[in-house]
């Protein structure tokens, strides 16, 4: 498995992370969910280059020329629910995108809440056969959901490719992906790679709990 990390490089992505790290600017779930969107605008452009790509002639009302255009049908996959504004990024650019969703959440298994496992009750998914995968989820944390996620769209169908992003990932996540994909070509695109987790597996410094900022704490 391929690792990008896009922190490594100089862009305006750096700033959409530094405000949504930042505990005051927090404070709004409607800006926080923007900059999400536009992390993911970001980070589909990125994918975008990795695509296949052919001639395609275009009439404009003055000639004609010929502009190389992607020809990957693509399933853009989403965990639910804090995965959705990260999602609709991915949307704004591969507009003709498929759609697949699935839910899983973590449930701890310990009283102190330090051992946390993957839940999962729902998927929404076309086939995948022969199409480009994204799988985009904002935290890979333990990489538990990200892996249940991986495993259950390929019960779909075999993609011709595999993309997996997240906003912000650790290294502990990103082994668990890696043994979940084995010998399969996929990359994965990080926005940041955080040093790693505390005692109840959230993502230090990483920003919390990313579907609580987007939409309001949960019970």
């Amino acid at each position: 498995m391929k690792v990008i990390n896009l922190s490594e490089q100089k862009s305006v992505m750096n700033q959409f992370m530094a405000e949504i790290r930042d505990i005051n600017y927090q404070q709004n779930h409607l800006l926080f969910r923007n900059n999400i969107e536009r992390i993911g605008e970001y980070m589909a452009f990125e994918i975008s280059k990795a695509l296949d790509y052919r001639e395609k002639r275009v009439v404009t009302p003055l000639g004609e020329l010929d502009i190389p255009v992607p020809t990957n049908q693509i399933v853009a996959a989403t965990v639910l629910r804090a995965g959705l504004p990260f999602h609709q990024g991915f949307l704004r650019v591969f507009d003709h995108a498929e759609n697949a969703f699935i839910s899983a959440f973590r449930m701890y298994t310990n009283r102190e809440h330090t051992e946390v496992g993957v839940h999962t009750e729902y998927i929404a998914s076309p086939s995948v056969e022969g199409k480009t995968l994204l799988i985009v989820d904002p935290m890979l944390a333990t990489g538990g959901s990200m892996a249940a996620a991986y495993e259950a769209f390929l019960k779909t169908g075999t993609p011709k490719a595999v993309h997996i992003a997240c906003v912000i990932g650790t290294e502990e996540g990103i082994d668990v992906v890696r043994e979940a994909v084995g010998d399969a070509e996929v990359t994965l695109w990080c926005a940041a790679i955080d040093p790693g987790m505390n005692e109840h597996k959230y993502i230090v410094p990483g920003f919390g709990d990313c579907g609580d900022l987007c939409y309001g704490e949960k019970l």
